[in-house]
């Protein structure tokens, strides 16, 4: 079983950032086999996929993440920061971090089986 949670986010004014961490556990696996990811959805839309990474570093974007998201992955402490630049009003959503077994990892959220109870980011203009 694999289990996250998720702290951070909060309200701020649009241009600052904020860092949203997620801590995974896994007992009886190596976090280098679990995949970690980003998720984000406003309510009464489809939640879209942000970024991942793999057990072993590797990292995936969406396009419309590239520019101003950055992850960090820090398996010594079981621990995926999402970093979010240059906010926009537009970035307010819940966001949620999900997990799963495996080390080819995708940014589909039903391949997902583990999921946090998600964090409010409220961006003012």
């Amino acid at each position: 079983q694999v289990h996250v949670v998720e702290s951070g986010g909060g309200s701020v004014q649009a241009g600052g950032s904020l860092t949203l961490n997620c801590t995974a556990s896994a007992p009886g696996y190596t976090l280098r086999s679990v995949c970690m990811a980003w998720f984000r959805r406003a309510p009464g839309k489809d939640g879209e996929g942000i970024a991942l990474a793999n057990g072993y570093g590797n990292k995936l974007y969406a396009d419309f993440a590239k520019e101003r998201f950055s992850l960090l992955r820090d398996n010594a402490k079981a621990i995926l920061s999402l970093r979010i630049d240059s906010l926009k009003p537009e970035d307010s959503d819940m966001y949620y971090c999900a997990a799963r077994l495996g080390t080819i990892c995708h940014l589909e959220p039903d391949l997902y089986i583990a999921w946090g109870q998600g964090i409010q980011i409220s961006v003012s203009s």
